[in-house]
């Protein structure tokens, strides 16, 4: 992904003390579970929803809104998708999902979408289940999180089923204040090291910080 939140600190005229501060991005996300015929879980839409300064940031530098109405043509859309798709390898996704605490494998991003609403871009993509895992009673977990807490999310938009009418998708929150004491403590320990490096040395906390869905359907 795009990492323009950098040019932001320079243009802020920020030192070097606050450009370490994370995260740098904001994204608020939503999940839509879609099951197969057979009542398996087959994908996942991920909507992300761009904090407005990122989205402003990089509209300037693809150069598209140049009138500032808020909306793209139809061209524009084209050039804005897919621009956050472009994974590494070993790049999650920023997504993961466990059932009884084995990690369930994903596939890559496919059909993927790109609009600007109310000064903020919008993306969409769809994960497949390469092992379509069968749902009841025992939760199946997705979470949504960097490990790396250079972006932040919250599950904000309320999850979507389709296929079966008999689960449900509730949404947990993490304790925020114990991941932000836990984040501080392993700060002021790697901040103490001198060769410390925001990109290469920032503790992996994440996790701690993760929204996720816990999604349950009748046996």
């Amino acid at each position: 992904m795009i990492r323009l939140a950098m040019i932001a600190c320079l243009v802020l005229g920020l030192g070097a003390a606050e450009a370490r501060a994370h995260p740098h991005v904001f994204i608020d996300s939503g999940l839509q579970m879609h099951f197969d015929d057979e009542g398996r879980l087959a994908a996942v839409r991920v909507v992300w929803v761009y904090d407005a300064f990122y989205s402003m940031l990089l509209l300037e530098e693809l150069g598209l809104d140049p009138d500032f109405t808020g909306e793209l043509t139809e061209a524009e859309k084209a050039q804005l998708s897919g621009f956050d798709m472009q994974w590494v390898e070993g790049f999650e996704g920023d997504l993961y999902a466990l059932q009884e605490g084995k990690p369930l494998r994903l596939s890559g991003p496919r059909d993927w979408t790109a609009d600007v609403q109310d000064g903020r871009i919008i993306t969409t993509h769809v994960r497949a289940f390469e092992d379509r895992p069968g749902v009841a009673q025992d939760p199946l977990v997705i979470q949504v999180y960097d490990p790396t807490y250079y972006t932040a999310y919250r599950i904000v938009i309320d999850p979507q089923i389709e296929g079966r009418a008999d689960c449900t998708a509730r949404i947990f929150e993490p304790d925020r204040t114990a991941a932000s004491e836990m984040l501080e403590a392993a700060l002021a320990e790697m901040l103490a090291e001198p060769d410390f490096d925001e990109y290469e040395d920032f503790p992996a906390v994440g996790a701690a910080f993760s929204d996720e869905i816990r999604l349950t359907c009748a046996e």
